[in-house]
């Protein structure tokens, strides 16, 4: 993967969801595109479409209109087991309550995805396994449940485990929200580094606008709209920063 590919665009997206009170649009023309070596914010209020975004970008669901080609292919063109598979290989999600499996050790739900590959991947699943969980300081806690992880534990192992197949791609719903400062300020470093290597691009779904300002852009959006894209400049202080989000 070269710097600077496109890794997903996705054009004129909208979303309705029914409810007894009627239509809810979640997004409602949406474009957006991310490349490699990029790291993308989005921010907004709760029901603004930021999770209802990653979800359609990862092939989670399916658009009511529009389109979304990831790494190339359009994600409208294949069946299920194909989007499913390309998903698998292009695309590490990260969950605000981690989705780690009680009944797997750490290691255990670091390799999973790793089994389910339909394709032979290009190394070796316990080598890959036991380079991820020493990256992500896991290894003495390898067979441990997730029940017996903090909160900041449980969300490196979420990230390792995204990291598994070495997807481009990286989209990550709210990563911090249940975590301390210290433990959140350390999963956004992690996440700022993947992009920094320039072999992935993030998506960073967030509240918190401290977070979003280690983005290189910021994408706002309002009732499934992008109201606002800021682009981040290096030596601005945290306040101006700040400042121009709110």
């Amino acid at each position: 993967m070269k710097k600077q590919d496109v890794l997903v665009q996705a054009s004129k997206l909208n979303k309705s969801y029914q409810t007894q009170t009627g239509a809810v649009h979640a997004l409602d023309g949406v474009d957006v595109a991310v490349r490699a070596g990029e790291f993308v914010a989005l921010v907004g209020p709760t029901g603004s479409g930021k999770t209802t975004l990653l979800g359609i970008l990862a092939g989670i669901e399916p658009a009511d209109n529009g389109s979304v080609i990831l790494l190339g292919e359009s994600l409208q063109d294949l069946d299920d087991d194909d989007v499913a598979d390309l998903r698998l290989r292009a695309v590490g999600m990260v969950y605000q309550s981690y989705n780690l499996f009680s009944g797997f050790t750490v290691r255990q739900n670091v390799r999973l995805p790793l089994q389910l590959m339909t394709r032979r991947p290009p190394f070796d699943a316990s080598q890959r396994t036991d380079y991820l969980l020493a990256d992500f300081g896991l290894p003495d806690l390898a067979e441990r449940y997730p029940s017996e992880l903090s909160g900041g534990q449980q969300q490196l192992a979420a990230i390792a485990r995204a990291l598994a197949t070495n997807p481009p791609l990286i989209l990550a719903d709210e990563p911090t929200a249940n975590l301390d400062t210290a433990t959140a300020r350390h999963i956004v470093g992690r996440l700022r580094a993947l992009a920094d290597s320039g072999e992935h691009g993030v998506i960073l779904a967030t509240h918190d606008l401290r977070v979003a300002s280690q983005a290189d852009r910021v994408l706002s959006l309002r009732d499934g709209r992008i109201v606002k894209e800021t682009a981040m400049q290096p030596g601005r202080s945290g306040r101006e920063v700040l400042a121009e989000l709110a």
